[in-house]
């Protein structure tokens, strides 16, 4: 993958796919049908940022460039957008003639996929990969066209924009406010064989459009000022920049497994995060995440080393801080299983090609590093050119208590059954070898009483076979080892016979005990895990969580009933939030009662639980914890946005009501009573001054009640738009004959602009728009339509006194007037209204500096109905 800069492309050569004829072998430089069926296509992408940065120029470039060397090239599709320099690099390329559809009583044209199969080319030069087909084409997007040419072993070369990518979608939306509707999945793209990046820096692009290069030039000020933004440039090709980085990432990784290259290569600063799960993982995280900011671009990884077993771990709380700590960092957290937890942590770093790893200092005894050097001496002995960090922390050195849970080895009834089988076996065995004794030795009978020893130990565990074993060996002493029936052995071989077998029998007894204590702790973690896992995705789909994980603990730990129980730390009354059938909140006789916080727990009534299940309901206590945050938090932000919107709609609307809508009023009464006055009589001019000043104060009156009503409508959420396709340009010039002053105001556009809105309510946002724009500027008006991609543009604009660009977005909050001044003939609900108006049409509303001063305001609104194909094809 390669970055160019969008100069003319440098000449270079790009190498022949393996297994592709040359160009001599065959006429007019055409691949034989049976080579090219022994491989797949090639699949080359010019990646861009924008429009207009010259990815169709930079594929054509590429095309001839492969032409002139020989190679079968044609154009497949191409989009020149009436671009004078993009039809000249086409010139001199064989194009396929595209095929002609017919949809909704339009013609459109589209690739022709079967022409180029029988054409059998070698490269095909595709435009605009995200493209989607015109409906009733045989597949439905572009690059499905081109995997059908790829899988037919013609090479392709083809261009898309970085907003077309799946993955950035939304992003794109955040930067720009307009979403694509044509995207292309992220691993389509990635498995092309190149990427290139076809770069240009914000103010080059801006330069290139103001020159006419991307646009016509009615519609160049209408990018600039909204999509080509040099923020929103800017944005954009950092997006590119990245996303194109993690692609050539992805490729040395692949490179370096193929390869098999363990050692590490310092392309970008990754470090990684040893934890232990111990309280000073947090303090370790922190300073690591300040290590990974220190240069652009550096990843932060926190890995976690279970052992292989499952059965050792820190408090489940405590693992959850880290990994939100982690996420919060930017980081990402890891989970490997490892015996060997020093070889575990190197291995996830050579993996993820780290630069460096983080560690805590040893919190072992300095006793205890005499024996074992510990996890930290471990990782810097094995670390080869990665740098190790030790990170120094107030529990440094300090005594590490073991991890392990303890849990029950067997059963009582299984250990009683041990003795039982040790105490009469050695009696019965006994009792069979003593009339025998002539007939075996010692040895002999140290294995029998050993293979007793061992099924004692199978039954009953360590203790049952270790006195199976004690009291074997005082038999064999008292019974077969001369001098009979004394504790005194005569024969130094019998004697170490005896504590041979004494020492066997403890060490098997001992694997077999620690065997079934293992077994009963993976069973039992077992169990954890899936209960945790179970709740926590269950949880999320519940409509009462609470509910849920009481009704949980309840089948789980076998209780008789359980609930979650807030008590008021004023009147200590109790409030049960969820409970199970038959729980009684003020029964005494409660099992367990684990605090979820301060006022609230979780209360479980039945029997007393056995220690080892204490980490599970803190668990439990950890979920129900998590809920009432978020029920909490949910509610405060809800209540606290209604109080203050219903306060800022208060105040504002008694100021807008106890001084803009007296003004009107005090003119229609002065008018009123002046007409009525008897003692004055007014002559037919007068008199029809004071009735034009009636009216228009009438006029004024309806305006601001109007919108009083709109807002309130909006608010309640009562506006249900009915869209359809409209002229945008005819619209716009129906709403400026009906404003107060026609004559200012001028529409200009290059004909029809297709729209898809409410034509009523698209005719009150323009006109709120226009009405506010010949009140605030003295001069002319103009409103711009235009068309912009899948995007129609109802541009406002006046070169009047204009806005502050921090004001910019202040203007639109309802009872807003410039400067918040008193004076003015309106409540400030105009532009409030034309933006809410638009909204529920899937339109936007946005203010703009007008080049030279003044304002703009601009109405975007979809070209067509969502989810359809533009007359364009595009």
């Amino acid at each position: 993958m390669t970055r160019h800069d969008d100069a003319p492309a440098a000449q270079g050569t790009t190498p022949r796919a393996a297994g592709a004829a040359p160009a001599e072998s065959t006429p007019a430089g055409m691949v034989p049908r049976d080579n090219r069926a022994m491989r797949r296509g090639t699949l080359r992408i010019y990646l861009g940022a924008a429009p207009g940065v010259g990815k169709t120029v930079k594929m054509l470039g590429e095309g001839r460039r492969r032409a002139e060397r020989g190679t079968d090239v044609v154009v497949g599709y191409v989009e020149t957008h009436g671009r004078a320099y993009t039809t000249a690099e086409l010139a001199g390329l064989e194009v396929i003639p595209r095929r002609e559809m017919t949809y909704r009583d339009s013609t459109f044209t589209e690739m022709d996929v079967d022409a180029i199969l029988a054409r059998r080319p070698q490269l095909v030069l595709v435009d605009e990969l995200a493209h989607t087909n015109v409906p009733g084409s045989e597949r439905r997007r572009r690059y499905e066209d081109i995997d059908v040419l790829l899988d037919a072993g013609i090479d392709v070369i083809s261009t898309v924009n970085i907003q077309h990518l799946e993955s950035l979608n939304d992003a794109v939306a955040a930067i720009t406010g307009v979403r694509q509707r044509e995207t292309v999945p992220d691993h389509v793209v990635r498995r092309a064989e190149q990427i290139e990046l076809v770069d240009m820096t914000p103010e080059a692009l801006r330069r290139r459009m103001a020159h006419g290069n991307v646009y016509k030039a009615e519609k160049v000020d209408a990018a600039l000022a909204s999509y080509f933004r040099p923020g929103n440039l800017a944005a954009l090709r950092e997006l590119a920049l990245l996303w194109l980085a993690d692609r050539v990432d992805e490729a040395l990784e692949r490179y370096r497994a193929d390869q098999g290259i363990r050692a590490t290569w310092p392309t970008r600063e990754r470090i990684v995060v040893g934890l232990t799960g111990g309280p000073e993982g947090e303090q370790v995280l922190r300073r690591a995440a300040r290590i990974a900011s220190r240069g652009a671009g550096g990843e932060l990884h926190a890995v976690y080393v279970t052992s292989d077993d499952g059965l050792t771990g820190p408090d489940f709380a405590t693992i959850a801080a880290q990994r939100a700590l982690t996420s919060d960092l930017g980081g990402t957290f890891h989970t490997v299983s490892g015996d060997d937890v020093a070889a575990a942590i190197l291995d996830f770093a050579r993996s993820v090609n780290a630069s460096q790893i983080v560690l805590g200092s040893s919190r072992r005894t300095r006793l205890a590093h005499l024996f074992d050097p510990g996890v930290g001496e471990a990782v810097v002995a094995g670390s080869g050119d990665i740098d190790v960090h030790m990170v120094n922390h107030d529990l440094a050195r300090s005594l590490r208590r073991p991890t392990v849970r303890s849990r029950a080895a067997l059963s009582g009834r299984r250990r009683a059954a041990g003795f039982a089988v040790g105490l009469l076996g050695v009696a019965a065995l006994t009792g069979l070898l003593l009339p025998l004794r002539g007939r075996h030795d010692l040895p002999l009978d140290v294995l029998l009483y050993l293979g007793l020893t061992v099924a004692t130990a199978l039954v009953g565990g360590l203790w049952p076979a270790i006195v199976t074993a004690v009291v074997g060996s005082l038999a064999l002493n008292w019974f077969f080892a001369p001098p009979l029936h004394t504790f005194t052995i005569a024969s130094g071989q019998n004697v170490v016979a005896l504590v041979v077998f004494v020492l066997v029998a403890a060490a098997v007894s001992s694997v077999v005990h620690v065997s079934a204590r293992r077994t009963a702790q993976a069973l039992a973690a077992e169990r954890e895990s899936t209960s945790l896992t179970q709740v926590s995705h269950a949880m999320l789909a519940s409509p009462d969580p609470l509910g849920f994980l009481v009704t949980e603990c309840l089948d789980l730990f076998d209780m008789r009933a359980a609930g979650i129980v807030r008590r008021d730390p004023e009147t200590h009354r109790l409030e049960v939030l969820a409970a199970t059938d038959a729980f009684d909140p003020d029964e005494r006789d409660a099992a367990v009662v684990e605090e979820i916080d301060d006022d609230t727990s979780l209360v479980l009534v039945g029997h007393v639980l056995r220690g080892e299940d204490q980490p599970l309901v803190s668990a439990y206590a950890s979920h129900a914890a998590a809920v009432l945050t978020r029920r909490r938090l949910q509610a405060e932000a809800a209540t606290a946005s209604s109080l203050a919107s219903d306060n800022r709609a208060r105040t504002a609307l008694l100021s807008a009501v106890s001084h803009d809508l007296r003004t009107p009023l005090a003119a229609v009464k002065a008018a009123v009573s002046s007409l009525r006055a008897a003692d004055v009589e007014f002559s037919p001019e007068d008199e029809a001054e004071l009735l034009a000043s009636i009216e228009e104060s009438a006029d004024r009156l309806d305006a601001l009640v109007g919108n009083l009503l709109d807002a309130s409508r909006l608010q309640t959420g009562v506006v249900r738009p009915r869209c359809r396709a409209i002229d945008a340009a005819g619209e716009a010039r129906a709403v400026v004959a009906g404003t107060s002053d026609p004559d200012r105001v001028q529409v200009r556009s290059d004909g029809p602009c297709p729209g898809w809105a409410d034509p009523g309510l698209l005719e009150r946002c323009l006109a709120n728009l226009v009405e506010n724009a010949l009140r605030h500027a003295p001069g002319p008006v103009f409103v711009d339509v235009s068309t912009l991609g899948e995007r129609t543009h109802l541009r406002v604009v006046d070169s009047g006194p204009g806005v502050p660009t921090e004001e910019l977005e202040r203007i639109f909050q309802p009872f807003q007037r410039r400067g918040d001044a008193p004076g003015g003939d309106g409540v400030g609900l105009g532009l409030a209204v034309a933006r809410g108006l638009a909204e529920t049409m899937d339109a936007t509303v946005t203010a703009d500096d007008t080049p030279g001063g003044g304002l703009t305001m601009v109405v975007d609104l979809p070209a067509h109905e969502p989810g359809t194909v533009s007359p364009s094809g595009a």
